[in-house]
Formats: C-alpha cells, structure tokens, sequence
C-alpha cells in the first residue's frame, strides 16, 4: 500500500499590517475633488490588505486602480499621493507615468504651482488648488462650460441636499403636548368607568410643502435648458409626489413622471421625446393659463412653492402674462422666478416678461450657475 506523500509545511510570516493614515488619505482625496464614495475606500483598503507595502509603487497603483474613475481624476490623486505619503515630495520614478493634461476643469488648474519643497513635507497636504478650481466651477455660467465640465458637473448635481419646505397641516393628530383633546379624554373616562383618567392632548402635524417648477425651454433658454432639467431631476428625486413639472414653449408639457426615474440620463432622454417644442418660441401666458385651468386652480398649485425658470423673452401678450401671475400669486405660497441673466452684475429687468412679474414675486434669482442653484435651494427650504 502506498502512502500518500504530505506536501513539507510552508512557513506562513505575519500579516501585513496596513499602513496608517489609508482612510485619511482617502478623505484628503475627496477634498481635492476625486470623488470617493465608501465601496470605493472598501475596495482600496482590500488592495491594500493584499500588497506588500513596503514598496510605496503597490500602495500609489492600489489607489490609483480603486480610487480613480476618470482620467481627469488622475492629476490630482498624484498630487495628493505625493503630500500624503512620499517624504521628499517626489513620485518614485517607478510611479512615473504619462500624466494627461487635465480635462475637466481646463484653464482652471493654477499651471505654476510647484511641488512641496523638503521643509514642506512634514506640514498638511495643500489641497488649496484643488479646492479653489471646485469652487470656480460652482460659480461658472452653465452656457460657458465644456464637456467635461459638464460631466462634473452633474455628479455636483447629484450630491446637492435637497430639504423640501414644511407647513403646519389643518386636522390635529394625537400628541404628548398640546392642547387639550376633549374627545379622547371622555372617551377615555368612558372606558375607565368614570375614573381620573391621564389628560389627552392633540397638535397639528407638519407635512411636506408642494413643488412646482415651470421651466422654459425656447430658443433662448436652450444654453440653460439641460442644467435646469437635471436641477428639477434632483428636485423631483428629493421632494417626490409632491413636486410637479412642466416646460413652457409654445404649449405647456407635463414632465414630472419622466424626472420621478432613479437614472438621470434615462429621466432626461424619457423628457426629450415628451417635450415637442424644444429650442422653439415662448408663450409664457398662454402657458400658465393652461397650467393654473388644468392643474393649478385644482390643487397642484394651492400653497405651493413655484419656481419659475426663464429669462422673461415673451411673444405673447404681456397682459396676459401678468394676469396668470396674479392667479397664481393667490394661489401659492411664494412665486420665485429664477432668471439666468440675472447673475451678470449689468442685468436689468426690463425684458416684457421680468417687467410685468415683478409686482408678483417673492424673489427675481438668478440661475445661470450651481452656486445660484445652492443659493436658489435655500430660497426653497426657507419659505
């Protein structure tokens, strides 16, 4: 009978211990505007659990290959590796590679900044560059912007905080203080048999306000028109039921059901084939006319929060556009209208629309921007 030969045991060291300070320089690297979510820092940190870390090149090219999504990100991981890591300030030449030029926030990135000097190293990574590119992205014009900026721009949509507005509903629900409840508390001293009974006390609740946006998508707004959309998209996902939107060209469209989609790309391509009259003229009266006779007059509208997105260019009948803002002035709750080119500091409203709204509106806002945005979400919450 043969015996089965047994394999000589294998001497297994220690686990690697993982260098300290990964999750902080994943925090580093959020701030310097890659964007890092927590699957990601996951992944990183089994990369790194993984790799002999004695050799700094398997620590950069474990973030780089988890923590990096798109070549644009590339730049600045670098910059934030070498702060966060290297003690000389320097990349190892094994890390060196072919660094793009970056695309995203083109002609933003200070070119003449220099790397940290020896005496630098043993300070807080500099992320000021960073920072400050981020925060000329936020106050850029959306007509202004290219492709890429584009694209950073809606993963800016995405993380914005949306807190829709509350009111004081009109019934009375069952609560600890209040005012006194006589209903409940005789009830209760019903069902005692006539004993003292604890005191029952009721209070209004708060609820949600309503939401409604009217964005015009004409010729003139079309530069603005797609940045609007994935606003209202963020808006609709965040108020849900509760918000309504409509287009207003040359008829009025109902898009709420198509922005309810999860998906922004899919919610915006499902509101491109129910919008007819894109990038056509403006009828802002005849518009609101139909919304405050079909959905306004009969709720949609009833102290509600509605925002109106133009820059106020009517073909139409200025009359009758001021007629429809005073129904719906009695209507809502506060009426905003929120004009792109009110954000140039030589801005004057007198285009016929912005001139006959004016005596109407909560706020005249500007919209060219997702700082006015951010601006525009506190205006909401705050009403």
């Amino acid at each position: 009978m043969v015996r089965p030969s047994v394999a000589p045991p294998v001497e297994v060291g220690p686990a690697p211990t993982p260098l300290p300070g990964l999750v902080g320089f994943t925090r580093a690297l959020g701030t310097a505007g890659v964007a890092v979510d927590a699957h990601r820092v996951e992944a990183y940190l089994r990369a790194a659990d993984c790799l002999d870390l004695v050799d700094p090149a398997n620590l950069y090219w474990a973030g780089r290959l988890t923590l990096c999504t798109q070549p644009d990100d590339l730049p600045h991981y670098d910059d934030a590796f070498t702060a966060w890591f290297t003690p000389d300030g320097q990349l190892l030449p094994r890390m060196l590679v072919s660094r793009p030029k970056p695309v995203l926030l083109a002609g933003l990135t200070n070119q003449d900044a220099q790397p940290p000097s020896a005496a630098e190293a043993g300070q807080e990574p500099d992320l000021k560059v960073a920072a400050s590119d981020l925060e000329v992205l936020r106050h850029k014009d959306f007509r202004g912007m290219t492709g890429a900026e584009r694209e950073h721009l809606r993963q800016l949509f995405a993380r914005l905080t949306v807190r829709p507005p509350r009111r004081r509903a009109l019934r009375y629900r069952p609560a600890r203080r209040g005012q006194l409840d006589p209903r409940r508390t005789l009830r209760s001293l019903v069902e005692n048999g006539g004993e003292p009974a604890r005191l029952r006390r009721r209070a209004r609740h708060h609820r949600p306000r309503k939401l409604v946006l009217l964005i015009d998508v004409s010729g003139s707004m079309s530069p603005y028109a797609d940045a609007l959309l994935r606003f209202a998209h963020v808006l609709s996902r965040g108020f849900g039921p509760t918000a309504e939107v409509f287009t207003l060209g040359t008829r009025l469209t109902r898009v709420s059901r198509q922005l309810r989609q999860r998906d922004p790309e899919q919610a915006l391509a499902l509101a491109a084939r129910a919008v007819p009259d894109y990038a056509g003229g403006t009828r802002l009266g005849d518009g609101l006319r139909v919304f405050l006779d079909r959905w306004g007059q009969r709720g949609a509208a009833r102290r509600a929060v509605v925002v109106v997105f133009s820059d106020g260019w009517e073909r139409g009948d200025p009359a009758l556009l001021g007629e429809q803002l005073v129904r719906l002035s009695r209507l809502a709750h506060a009426v905003f209208w929120v004009n792109p080119h009110a954000g140039n500091p030589d801005y004057r409203p007198v285009q016929s629309g912005i001139s006959v709204a004016l005596p109407h509106l909560r706020r005249l806002l500007a919209g060219h921007s997702l700082a006015a945005m951010e601006t525009l979400l506190r205006e909401i919450r705050d009403a």
